[in-house]
Formats: C-alpha cells, sequence, structure tokens
C-alpha cells in the first residue's frame, strides 16, 4: 500500500475491577525500589515488559485484555497482588511522625532542586551519577518521612541509547518519551485547568507546564516547555537533558531555577529550606530575591534572607567543570534583572563574578547566596575548600564554610532481593529500620559462609544471562557470526559461575581511566589467562557525544576485547543503564575504579556493590577514601598529584597488577573443599557490615537533615522574624564591615616568652585599632598545637581573647591568661575576624588579619 495514508488509533484495555489499583501502583515510583511489584506486572507478559523498558504504566496500556481478565481470576496472581498493596498501603499509611527527621519542625518543607532525577530505567530524565544520587535522595526521604519536594525538569529525550559496532565505535540514539508513558500527570489548578506559569526570555515570555510525579511519599514537580503557545525554539528549551548548545543550556537552568520557584508560588508551595543540587538551578537564588525585593526589602537584605536558609551541593572536582556563562550572555538574559533587584549592574554580575575566567560562573553564584554548601565525600569537600578558597580570601582552605557530607545509596533499590531474603531470615524484618547501626550489622558474620557464598552465585548466574543475552543481541546486530558468539561467550556460563569475574562499568571520561589495566598487556595476559586460576573482566558505560578522548577508551576496549588470546574474558557490554547496572554491582565479583586523584567526587556504583558483598579493588579516591578500612577490599594509593600522568599511570596500574597478582586471585582461589574461598567470603562478610552502615541513602539524608536543614529553617526564621528585621541587620552590618576592615589592624603588647615549665601560665595582650567597629564586632583569637614529628598538620585548640578597654591613642586592649596543657614544642598564632551573633558561619564574611 504505497500510497495508501495510515492512521494510529491506540486501544487501550479496560483494567478489570478486581485490579484496578494496578493504576495505582504503575503512578507511584515506588515501584523503583519495590521489586514485588515490578514482577507483578512482569508476570502477566514478560515479553511486553521488556519491549516497554519495565515500565508499568505504558505496560497497562498495552498489555492484551484478556491477560488482564485471565489475571483477575488467577488465584495465586490476586494473592500476590492483595498482598502487593497490603505492603504499599502499609508504607503509605504511616502516620505523620511528630519528631521530623533531625530535629525539624512540623511546618519545614525542603525543596529539592536538580537538573536531573533517576529513579529507574522506565523513567529516562537522567543521565548518570548525579540524577541517580538525586532519585535516591528523594526515595530515601521518602522512607524517613522526609517532608521534601522535588524541583526539576520533564525531558522528552533523557540520556541517549548507546550501541557499539565491530570496530568499538559508539553509536548514539536518541528517543523521544510520550509523557502519557510516564509515571507524571498534569498539576492542576482548583477549576480543573492545568497549572501554567511564565518566565521571562530576552523579548519573549515562555509559558510553562508543571507536572507532578510521586515517589513514595514525596512529591517531584517537572516543568515542561513543549507547549503549542510557544515557538519551536521555545517548546526545544526542555527537549534534551544536556543537549544542544550554551543557549540552551543557561535557558533550561532560568526555566529550572527561576520557573521552579515560581511555579512553587503558583501553587502556594512555602519551603523553608531550599537546597539546590549543583549549581544548575542557582538562578534559583536570584527569583527569591527578587521576590523578596519586591515586597520592600533592599538588594543586600534580600540576599542575606535568601542565602540564609539555601543549602548547596556540588558534585565537581575541577574548576572547569562548573557552569558558567560569559558577560555578553549573562546580559543578554538578565539585562533588567539588576533593576529588579534594586542593584547595581556590578553588584548583579559580582554574585557570579570568576576573576579567573571573567565569567559568571554558577558555582560562586550558589556559594555567595547560600550559607550551607558542601561536598560529597572527605576528600572531595577538601578539593572543594579549595577551588572555592577566593570566595573566602583570607580563610585557609581547612577552616573555610565548604563542609562534606558523602554520597549514599538507596538500598531498597539496589540491594539485591536474594540478600534482602537472606536478611529477613537470620537478622529479623527490623533490619530495614536499623539500615545506620554499625552494631546491627555485625549479625551478618554469622549467617553460614556457604549461605552467603550461593547467594553471590546465584546472583552471579542471573548477571551472566543477562550479559549473554545483551552480547547475543550485539553480535546479531552487527551481523557476528555464531562461532564468533560462542568463542565470546564460552566463559559466561550461568551453570558454572565459578570464574573470578571483575567489573568496570560507569561513565567514559578519561580521568576515570577505563583503559588503565591495558598499560601492559603482557603482565594483564599473565594474570587473565592463567589456566588454573582465569580471569573475566566485564566493562560496561556511554560516552558523551561530545567527548571524543572518552570514545576513544571505548574503542581501545573494543581493540583488546578482540585480540584472540583475550577474546570471551574481556568483554564489553552496550548500553549501561540502571537495570545492567543493578545486575553488575551485585553480580560481578570485584568492582574496579581507577579514577585520577582527587578528581573523583564521590562515586557511588563502589557503594553498591559493596553492600551486595561485591568486593571494592579501587583508588583511595572519593568515598572509597574514608571507606577502605583494609579488610573489605583492596586499595590502590594514588600518586602525587604532580606527577606526569604517564608516570602516575604506570605506577599506579603496576600497583593493580600487583594486587591482583598477589591479593586478589589467590584469594578467590583459595577454595575449600565445599568449593569457595573462606577467606573470599570472610572479606566478602566485611564489605557489607563495614559499608552498608554508613554508605546508605538514609544515613546520607538524615546527615543533610541534622547538619544543615535543621540549621538552614533555624536560620530562615531569624533572619524573617519582624519583617526581616535580621537579614537587615546582618546585611547592613556586613556593609559596614567591608567599608572599615581596610583600617583595621592589630599588635601584639606582652613580650613572647620562648619558655615556660607546665603549669605556668602565659598573660597575653594585644591591642586592635577598629576603625569604628566595636569590640563585639570583632573576636580575637589564639590558635595552639603540638606538632609531632615532622607533621605538618595539627588539630589546634582555639582560645578567645577578653576586652579589657581603651587606650588614650582609641586602641581597643584585648587579653588572654593561657595555661597550656600540653608539653613539648607548641606553635600559636593569634588573629582578629569579624563577628555577629546571627552570622551562620563564622568565617563566611571571608576576612580574617593574622598577628
Amino acid at each position: 500500500m504505497p500510497h495508501a495514508t495510515p492512521f494510529t488509533l491506540a486501544v487501550n484495555p479496560k483494567i478489570p475491577q478486581r485490579l484496578a489499583r494496578l493504576e495505582e501502583l504503575a503512578n507511584d515510583l515506588w515501584y523503583s525500589w519495590d521489586r514485588s511489584t515490578r514482577s507483578l506486572f512482569s508476570r502477566l507478559h514478560p515479553g511486553l515488559w521488556g519491549a516497554v523498558g519495565h515500565n508499568p504504566k505504558a505496560f497497562l496500556k498495552r498489555v492484551d485484555e484478556s491477560l488482564l481478565l485471565k489475571a483477575a481470576e488467577d488465584q495465586v496472581f490476586l494473592a500476590n497482588y492483595n498482598s502487593i498493596l497490603s505492603a504499599y498501603d502499609s508504607y503509605h499509611g504511616e502516620p505523620v511522625r511528630t519528631e521530623t527527621p533531625g530535629g525539624l519542625n512540623p511546618y519545614d518543607e525542603v525543596a529539592y532542586f536538580c537538573f536531573e532525577f533517576g529513579f529507574h530505567e522506565s523513567f529516562p530524565i537522567y543521565s548518570g551519577g548525579l540524577g541517580i544520587l538525586a532519585g535516591d535522595h528523594c526515595k530515601a526521604a521518602s522512607d524517613l518521612r522526609l517532608p521534601l519536594i522535588g524541583v526539576g525538569l520533564l525531558y522528552r529525550q533523557g540520556y541517549f541509547f548507546q550501541t557499539i559496532d565491530n570496530h568499538g565505535n559508539q553509536q548514539v540514539t536518541y528517543t523521544s518519551s510520550d509523557f502519557e508513558d510516564l509515571p507524571v500527570v498534569p498539576v492542576l489548578n482548583a477549576n480543573g485547568s492545568e497549572v501554567r506559569i511564565v518566565v521571562d526570555l530576552p523579548q519573549r515570555k515562555v509559558m510553562v507546564k508543571v507536572w507532578r510525579a510521586k515517589i513514595g511519599h514525596v512529591t517531584l514537580y517537572l516543568l515542561d516547555t513543549d507547549l503549542q503557545e510557544n515557538s519551536a525554539d521555545d517548546r526545544d528549551i526542555t527537549h534534551q537533558l544536556y543537549g544542544g548548545d550554551g543557549t540552551n543550556r543557561i535557558e533550561q537552568e532560568i526555566i529550572l531555577g527561576i520557573g521552579g520557584v515560581r511555579a512553587l508560588r503558583e501553587l502556594g508551595i512555602k519551603p523553608t529550606i531550599w537546597h539546590i543540587n549543583e549549581g544548575h538551578a542557582a538562578f534559583m537564588m536570584l527569583e527569591r530575591m527578587r521576590g523578596l525585593v519586591q515586597q520592600g526589602l533592599d538588594f543586600p537584605s534580600a540576599l542575606e534572607a535568601v542565602a540564609a536558609n539555601t543549602v548547596f551541593t556540588t558534585h565537581t572536582a575541577v574548576p572547569a567543570g562548573h557552569d558558567h556563562f560569559s558577560a555578553d550572555m549573562m546580559s543578554t538574559y538578565f539585562s533588567s534583572f539588576h533593576h529588579e533587584l534594586g542593584a547595581t549592574r556590578e553588584e548583579f554580575m559580582g554574585l557570579g563574578w570568576d576573576p579567573d575566567t571573567h565569567d559568571f560562573n554558577m558555582t560562586d553564584l550558589a556559594v555567595r547566596v547560600s550559607r550551607f554548601h558542601n561536598g560529597v565525600s572527605k576528600i572531595h569537600g577538601s578539593v572543594s575548600a579549595h577551588i572555592c578558597r577566593d570566595l573566602w580570601p583570607h580563610i585557609e582552605p581547612e577552616e573555610n564554610p565548604m563542609a562534606y557530607i558523602t554520597n549514599g545509596v538507596h538500598v531498597p533499590t539496589f540491594l539485591a532481593q536474594e540478600w534482602a531474603d537472606l536478611f529477613d531470615r537470620y537478622l529479623g524484618y527490623e533490619w530495614r529500620n536499623n539500615m545506620s547501626d554499625p552494631e546491627f550489622w555485625l549479625r551478618i558474620d554469622a549467617i553460614p559462609d556457604h549461605l552467603f557464598w550461593s547467594v553471590r552465585q546465584s546472583l552471579k548466574s542471573q548477571m551472566l544471562y543477562g550479559i549473554r543475552a545483551r552480547l547475543a543481541k550485539q553480535n546479531l546486530r552487527n551481523r557476528g557470526s555464531e562461532a564468533h558468539l560462542d568463542r565470546l561467550l564460552k566463559f559466561t556460563d550461568p551453570l558454572n559461575p565459578n570464574m573470578l569475574t571483575l567489573g568496570f562499568a560507569r561513565r567514559f571520561a578519561t580521568y576515570k581511566r577505563a583503559t588503565l589495566l591495558f598499560e601492559d598487556l603482557d603482565w594483564l595476559r599473565r594474570i587473565v589467562l592463567d589456566q588454573e586460576r582465569p580471569v573475566m573482566i566485564i566493562f560496561s558505560g556511554k560516552a558523551h557525544p561530545a567527548d571524543v578522548p572518552g570514545q576513544d577508551l571505548i574503542r581501545r576496549i573494543s581493540e583488546v576485547e578482540r585480540m584472540p588470546e583475550f577474546e570471551g574474558q574481556i568483554l564489553l557490554v552496550e548500553d549501561y543503564d540502571l537495570r545492567l547496572a543493578r545486575r553488575l554491582v551485585a553480580g560481578v565479583d570485584v568492582w574496579l575504579n581507577s579514577p585520577v586523584y582527587p578528581l573523583e567526587a564521590s562515586g557511588t556504583s563502589g557503594m553498591k556493590a559493596g553492600i551486595n558483598g561485591t568486593l571494592n579493588l579501587s583508588v583511595l579516591d572519593g568515598w572509597w577514601g574514608e571507606g577502605y578500612n583494609g579488610k573489605n577490599g583492596w586499595a590502590i594509593k594514588p600518586g602525587l598529584e604532580n606527577m606526569a600522568s604517564a608516570q602516575r599511570d604506570k605506577e599506579e596500574s603496576k600497583e593493580f597488577y600487583e594486587t591482583l597478582q598477589d591479593h586478589v586471585v589467590p584469594l578467590y582461589y583459595a577454595r575449600d573443599k565445599l568449593g569457595y574461598s573462606p577467606g573470599w567470603v570472610k572479606m566478602a562478610k566485611n564489605s557489607m557490615m563495614s559499608l552498608l552502615p554508613r554508605y546508605n541513602a538514609a544515613r546520607m539524608v538524615g546527615e543533610y537533615a541534622a547538619k544543615f536543614y535543621v540549621s538552614a529553617s533555624r536560620q530562615g526564621t531569624r533572619y524573617a522574624d519582624n519583617d526581616f528585621n535580621g537579614a537587615k541587620r546582618v546585611a547592613a552590618w556586613k556593609a559596614y564591615v567591608r567599608k572599615v576592615w581596610g583600617g583595621v589592624a592589630i599588635r601584639r603588647l606582652d613580650t613572647p616568652l620562648k619558655r615556660i615549665s607546665f603549669g605556668e601560665g602565659l598573660k597575653l595582650q594585644v591591642a586592635a585599632k577598629l576603625n569604628g567597629l566595636q569590640p563585639e564586632d570583632v573576636v580575637v583569637e589564639l590558635l595552639i598545637c603540638r606538632k609531632i614529628k615532622s607533621a605538618t598538620l595539627c588539630e589546634f585548640k582555639h582560645f578567645r581573647f577578653g576586652f579589657t578597654g581603651v587606650t588614650q591613642s582609641d586602641e581597643h586592649l584585648f587579653a588572654l591568661d593561657l595555661t597550656p596543657d600540653l608539653c613539648g614544642k607548641l606553635d600559636y598564632y593569634i588573629r582578629l575576624y569579624p563577628y555577629q551573633p546571627l552570622l551562620t558561619h563564622p568565617f563566611e564574611m571571608g576576612m580574617m588579619i593574622w598577628l
């Protein structure tokens, strides 16, 4: 019918009344961490379930009605259905806690902004680690009944689908989502009409539609510009995640930040805590400031009021990784904004001005207009403190306001069901309520070794089944022969999962060094091809379409994979996604990670592996720098940061080879008569016992609540009370301090002593020229420490000087009586810095004078 016009008709089944709540289950992303719910849909038609990408909502639109009618009469299916509904209702029916996590007030609400959210492969509005982390944050908040709402963008195209050809070339395919197939619904006004907001862009207004997704107890609001009222270009603003050019990026970030605040305003939602996950959403702060200026506040006071209850989390470990826009672009998009803020253009641009690049830096904006900032691991906190040190110019990075909260993973999502079942049997059902109790998890040691090993092998078999299916599909599409496929799959035997299997799966960026194990192929051959103790390595991951060096890594892995001697023992699996990730982290024996130190901000895939009894072999970077304890995996010491990259790669690859050759392989194959290695099982148990209570998302979100959210709520209230009197006071005080600080000075009056006996005291006295400041506006402080041997770092003790009077020359006197409680050579320092009781962090102004 070459000349016929095709017409399309969608015929949706009628869901039987007995199964009516299937639709409710399909529209709540609770299914993303409840495997029983996903299995319920899959059981109706496994083939269709796979074809729709494990999407319950799309599945219910396409499944034959006859199957639903049959299921409605199937007592086994109904029993499973009712059991799941019981669990679902129990989860959602928990009474609201009178004591919210971390000590939040009942009226508190956290608005959590992020550029991407990753909950499940069926909801493709994410690309990788940042999105998965945001999804886990929401899931854990739901589990904890933390009052949190999410704000993001609803993309037609999330991250791409990947295929790899016979030469290792990555092929990219984007598919557009039908929003009717996604677990989202339009947000409606009281009159039943869809909620729309307006966002101003140069010479035009853009209409934005608001959608809602349900994640258990958490609501996620998603913004969409694909509306008929908008121009074609504006409809495309939210079309693709991380797509387009710089113009598209700034427009997306304006829609997220400014549009997100306006959407919440339109819905009558008044968060008491605002959290931006990475700098993409930092324009949110500007819109909130504009709203306060419209209420009558001046620019400095509005800034302080907004900053007081704003939390900013950075995930980037290199300065170049932070979003920035040129001054010309900012002028184009924000030409009148400084007028609306009651600020000069210079004051407005100063909020994000980066003197090194002369651009408007979104991280600088996020830091300047927030008072709670953190990296995502201990190492990354230190790295971020150094990256942002110019924002607090007189404060040492070790003391500046940049803190850290190490990431965690949502255990119900990533812990294999087989482990959950085993925990139910040996730890009791209460393990779910003791997620962050290290003592509780020591009970894992009592699980019989043979049962522990049996679960590990079962998960490995399931992974191998999945790997075989994917490789067979790759081979067929690339027109490979059956003989070639047989060679490729000869070791991936689910019935004999006894070969040591290593996994490396993540984004293929050059700093992650996916090919570090290929530095010395001869050495790798000796390790991998040992007939008595063979090794298999599985690689998977995507490179950004614009990242040519990242794609070169894929080509190199493909090249080595095709070498005859490695065939079947080095495997490259295409289209890494959440489903494959869940299989790999639970199925491989060892999880590899080889980043260039200190560029791995945190990393969470190794956490997911560790909680499943998979052992980590990683460079001591990111979370592993604090997670490794010598008994729960293996660590590679990073080379010196100033070392040439080639030399560093050579030395660190050598340590990888030595660790594999001397420790990993021998331990795995040290099997007893029952067919497994007791030493391996012991280390795998140590991995679970040490990592599960520390690196779960419940601990992470609880830490955000205790460290940041409670204080942000309190500060927001203190600054807003009595017509924002607190914000006005702090703004005026800071302005005066900045004005006079250049004239502030300090000098010592007493004669320093070189030696005293233990128990003797010192009387120290300094005179300060305060240039108009009052004694209560400053702190004079002594820091003292004892260095051990040649240590360059030591833990300081702090002592405050007291104000004692004013000299005739108008200098203010401060004195301290000190009796050291340490012996040995002590170093001490005296400093002065501005102080105001309402400050969130004592050093937030970045000012300090050292004597």
